[in-house]
């Protein structure tokens, strides 16, 4: 009679837990965690065991925060990385180093995950919808890397009025959110034919124009409706 070891317990049970979060937020990518039941995810993951998600994660809600989380903490290493490079190789950072910290990272773990890549829409959907448990979840801690390079591009902004700067700072983490979970889309679809993100100055483009919301000059309608706040 064969006997189960714990270590061989221990495996199946690592990957039980591994293929639930890669279906569930497969799911999540794709329907919105509003749109994903328990039993979606347990069916998805061919589950016998209809308690196993509980069972491995305690609820639907631990289960979002473990996904967000292991992103999360992926991202922010490279992003604290590549930060701490530049300030090596240089005194000062440009707002285009910035951006790159910010953009960089994202896109190496889409291209490093190619048609399998889930994330970004995952926390599209989060960002779009459920704002408040995103940020309950990463709090302060998962994306320290990301505030840095908030606090670096107000520093090299100090010409920008605060509301307008908050807003336009705004504007960037919503459109890079966007313009990512398009291209994991695009990597999923069975359609092959987008050229977009086959050419080779498609990431640098995409920088340029973030570049271009922080420091575009601001208009002088925009300047009086700022006016009128005070």
């Amino acid at each position: 009679m064969h006997l189960k070891t714990n270590k061989s317990s221990r495996s199946d049970g690592d990957l039980t837990r591994n293929k639930i979060k890669k279906v569930a937020q497969q799911l999540f990518a794709t329907r919105g965690i509003n749109g994903v039941s328990v039993k979606d995810i347990t069916e998805a993951s061919e589950q016998k065991n209809k308690a196993s998600l509980h069972y491995h994660f305690g609820s639907k809600e631990q289960l979002i925060s473990e996904l967000l989380i292991d992103g999360a903490q992926k991202i922010d290493e490279k992003r604290q990385e590549l930060l701490h490079q530049m300030l090596k190789e240089k005194n000062t950072l440009s707002v285009r180093m910035v951006l790159e910290a910010l953009i960089y990272p994202v896109n190496d773990m889409i291209d490093h995950e190619a048609s399998e890549s889930t994330y970004i829409r995952f926390v599209a959907d989060l960002q779009l919808n459920h704002r408040k448990l995103l940020r309950d979840i990463l709090g302060n801690k998962w994306n320290s890397g990301y505030r840095r390079c908030l606090t670096h591009l107000k520093q090299l902004s100090p010409d920008i009025p605060n509301p307008i700067l908050e807003q336009r700072l705004s504007m960037i983490g919503i459109y890079s959110n966007a313009i990512f979970a398009a291209k994991e889309a695009s990597l999923q679809s069975l359609d092959k034919s987008n050229r977009f993100w086959s050419r080779s100055f498609t990431i640098e483009n995409i920088i340029d124009t973030l570049e271009s919301i922080l420091t575009n000059p601001i208009s002088v309608k925009t300047q009086n409706l700022l006016s009128d706040l005070k």
